[in-house]
């Protein structure tokens, strides 16, 4: 028996904090029992995602579906039982619950049948994939209101006798008071919570798509999720800031892949400053090197009017874009890239530019609002438009909310149950060795370089405004946006300027981190695992950013199964370079599986004909013996607590801390 004197004055301290919450030997013994039979469930399944890029439809499919895993258990527990074409529709209900059960019932005169049967059919699934989860997590999952009867449907086993009828009783009460499609909409919430446990976002959720506003809200809707920021997260991040040069990038983007209904309708931002600009400047001035980008039904729906203004607005502000990179690399001379300031290395008369001592004719050098004896310097309209554009998107409550969210849920890095998260790379130079970075004051690589980019980031958010920290903070998102070999960049530049104006492709070049070569090498991924703190066998790199090239043979396995590349492909912009729709990961108690996505045909005639996104799935490592939660990260954290309250019981028992009966 452990006496007084065994305990140390902090340990005592703490503990008399610890029993506030469990004052009684009863309270500590039933946490420590409930902690208990969590360490020894079955890890739960993380779901890998990455380069969203705004496309939601095919977002929420994937995340619905779980990458194909509902589909999975839906075979495992029906096949024989039911057609596939019941699994499917009833793969589609859970999906999407409230459409699906709207167009059923365009089609049905009488419900009540069908509500019953999917009832007890989405019962059964739930209690088969609740088996490895507590009895509390479970109902945590449940909407509010539902609690009760949902519980009890999933402990009432209706195989015989009195709780048969009592469960069947309480199915027909639901149809019969017009809950049942409540009740299915809170039962398929509850079934994909608990098939998926943790979400993980590898970067990109923002720009080329349509709208990735309604990404966001549907990461918010959640609590399982975590981000590790993307380049085009950290661009909007920036904006969002107050960057004037990210904001005058996100709209140069969003203009030229005619992607402007996620600032205007989904973060409520007005263009018509700059509209109104571009049309008075740039009126009778040449933009043909600035045509949008219209692709599929989009290039239908514009007149030659519309066209024209998109042209001049998209070279308007990229023309601001080109000034405000230019002050920005003469106030960050440790960013170490004079060699793009461009600007002043053209020959407006001649119309050519100098680039690394070679001379290119320039196929557009009409520059109506440029100062060849200043050409960095924004005129006072210029000045005015992006100021007005930057209070916008520092004023858009719902852009701001996001951003918010994704400073709290995001990060540059994660480790995590023995794998490392990140979105481009870890820079490295030629020679394989890491790359030092000297920004800061003073020189950093690897692992205390991210540390160090991601606290600095979150100046440019939190610190006060106007002060030297928060303009750093700023100028560094950029530079994590576009700087050279920056980790979610991981290029030595890019060259906007010069594939607008430039006809000679070999000055469109925009080589590679060396990281992107040694990737391939198990012992350098070893290295790179090693940096974070991560050694062993099922330890891995999971890496976004690059599509992998399928049409080429490219395999998103690498390293020798060390490093996984999971970009995304959602955008149909880089659907015909990849030749798929990119890649997801499922990671569950038993192994590691790799899944393959074709291109998504829409909600609508997934609704409409049960499709589901055609996919193909590889089981790539198999875990030994099945993981325990024990064996987690949030285990080894539940296993201190664990200790914790043994502890107190043992003070509790010795009298060195007395129980609160009160």
């Amino acid at each position: 028996m452990s006496t007084r004197q065994a305990f140390t004055p902090e340990q005592l301290h703490y503990l008399r904090l610890l029993s506030k919450q469990y004052p009684t030997v009863q309270a500590a013994g039933s946490e420590i029992i409930k902690l208990r039979t969590v360490l020894n469930l079955p890890k739960g399944t993380e779901h890998f995602m990455s380069d969203i890029h705004g496309e939601y439809e095919a977002f929420l499919h994937i995340l619905n579906s779980g990458s194909g895993e509902i589909r999975e258990k839906l075979g495992e527990l029906y096949s024989g039982i039911m057609t596939q074409q019941e699994i499917s529709e009833l793969a589609t209900l859970i999906y999407y619950p409230e459409a699906k059960m709207a167009l059923v019932a365009d089609n049905r005169e009488d419900m009540d049948e069908w509500y019953y049967i999917h009832l007890q059919r989405l019962v059964h699934i739930c209690r088969f994939v609740s088996t490895k989860h507590t009895r509390s997590k479970v109902r945590s999952y449940i909407p509010k209101g539902y609690e009760a009867v949902i519980d009890e449907l999933l402990h009432l086993r209706d195989e015989e006798g009195s709780r048969r009828t009592q469960f069947h009783s309480i199915l027909n009460t639901i149809v019969e008071i017009g809950l049942a499609p409540d009740v299915i909409h809170a039962l398929c919430t509850v079934i994909k919570s608990l098939v998926v446990d943790k979400l993980h976002i590898v970067g990109d959720i923002f720009d080329r798509g349509p709208r990735a506003d309604i990404v966001m809200d549907s990461l918010m809707s959640g609590d399982s999720a975590d981000i590790q920021w993307g380049n085009h997260d950290v661009l909007w991040m920036g904006a969002a800031s107050g960057s004037r040069t990210l904001v005058a990038t996100v709209l140069s983007n969003s203009i030229r892949y005619n992607n402007l209904d996620v600032i205007e309708t989904g973060y409520g931002i007005s263009l018509r400053p700059l509209s109104i600009f571009a049309n008075e400047v740039y009126k009778h001035h040449d933009v043909s090197r600035f045509q949008v980008k219209l692709t599929g039904d989009d290039a239908d729906q514009y007149t030659e009017k519309d066209k024209l203004l998109s042209a001049r607005m998209y070279k308007a502000i990229t023309m601001i874009l080109f000034k405000l990179e230019g002050q920005k690399l003469k106030r960050r001379p440790e960013f170490g890239m004079e060699d793009r300031l461009l600007l002043e290395k053209i020959d407006y008369e001649a119309g050519t530019i100098n680039i690394g001592g070679t001379v290119y004719p320039m196929l557009d050098c009409d520059f109506p609002t440029v100062d060849p004896a200043d050409p960095y310097k924004l005129t006072e309209e210029e000045l005015h438009v992006i100021t007005q554009l930057t209070e916008s998107f520092r004023h858009s409550e719902k852009l701001q909310k996001h951003i918010r969210f994704l400073y709290a849920k995001g990060g540059l890095y994660k480790v995590t149950n023995g794998n490392l998260l990140f979105h481009g790379c870890i820079p490295m130079n030629v020679d394989g060795s890491l790359m030092e970075f000297t920004i800061g004051g003073r020189s950093r690589k690897g692992r205390e370089f991210l540390d160090y980019a991601e606290m600095t980031a979150r100046k440019a958010y939190y610190d006060k405004r106007g002060t030297p920290e928060r303009q750093f903070g700023l100028d560094f998102l950029w530079w994590l946006w576009a700087g050279r070999n920056s980790p979610i960049f991981g290029r030595d530049r890019m060259t906007t300027l010069e594939r607008r104006f430039i006809a000679d492709e070999s000055t469109w070049t925009e080589p590679k981190n060396p990281y992107y070569t040694y990737y391939q090498d198990p012992v350098v991924c070893d290295m790179l695992l090693k940096e974070f703190g991560l050694e062993g066998p099922h330890c891995h790199i999971i890496n976004g950013h690059v599509p992998v090239k399928v049409r080429k043979g490219e395999s998103p396995i690498k390293g020798g199964g060390k490093l996984l590349v999971i970009d995304g492909g959602f955008s149909r912009a880089y659907q015909p370079t990849s030749g798929i729709a990119g890649y997801t990961l499922i990671y569950n108690s038993r192994h590691f599986r790799m899944v393959s996505h074709q291109p998504f045909a829409g909600k609508q005639k997934a609704l409409k004909e049960n499709d589901d996104i055609a996919n193909d799935s590889v089981v790539f490592e198999t875990l030994e013996t099945r993981m325990r939660v024990a064996d987690t990260d949030e285990g080894k954290a539940l296993q201190t607590r664990v200790d914790d309250l043994l502890l107190l019981l043992d003070a509790y028992r010795s009298g060195a801390v007395r129980e609160d009966h009160t």
